[in-house]
């Protein structure tokens, strides 16, 4: 095997994307402006997933997020994941979604009086992460799950919304 037959085969196992991946600007907004949004009236089906880079649990289910943001959109529902991360760390929270290959929206929301706002999203929520809101203001629906997510779960929540 030569030099130009082993770089052929490394590229193959190494995600390149990874390597090449740019970081994107990401939106950091208030919790007002978060609300106005979540309240916003839409026919979409918004799926606002809460989760931090240095959640364990949330980082492991991004990836099924990501998959039902590819899989349903046709079906006119959105993820948007909102990050906990602290504002001062959004240039990590960039390289972070980046190197994830993360193609949903993501959000760093810059409200750190966490008990000023949590009862707001959900008066079920004890502010532990990773948590999950699905909206769509148009149909009257709201609702809040805390816990982590496989994609068979996920999928059984949202076919029993719609």
């Amino acid at each position: 095997m030569n030099y130009k037959q082993i770089f052929i085969f490394l590229l193959t196992l190494f995600p390149l994307h990874l390597l090449l991946a740019q970081p994107r600007e990401i939106e950091m907004i208030d919790y007002p402006t978060f609300e106005a949004r979540v309240n916003e009236h839409s026919d979409q089906l918004m799926i606002y997933n809460f989760w931090a880079t240095w959640c364990g649990p949330c980082v492991k289910e991004l990836p099924e997020f990501e998959r039902v943001n590819t899989e349903y959109a046709d079906r006119n529902v959105k993820v948007v994941f909102v990050s906990l991360d602290f504002a001062s760390m959004k240039a990590q929270v960039e390289a972070f979604v980046a190197s994830k290959g993360i193609q949903a929206e993501v959000i760093l929301l810059n409200a750190p009086d966490y008990n000023a706002w949590i009862d707001k999203v959900s008066p079920e929520w004890s502010g532990a992460i990773p948590a999950t809101l699905i909206v769509k203001p148009s149909a009257g629906i709201r609702e809040f799950k805390e816990q982590s997510f496989t994609y068979e779960e996920l999928t059984a929540w949202l076919e029993g919304i719609e």
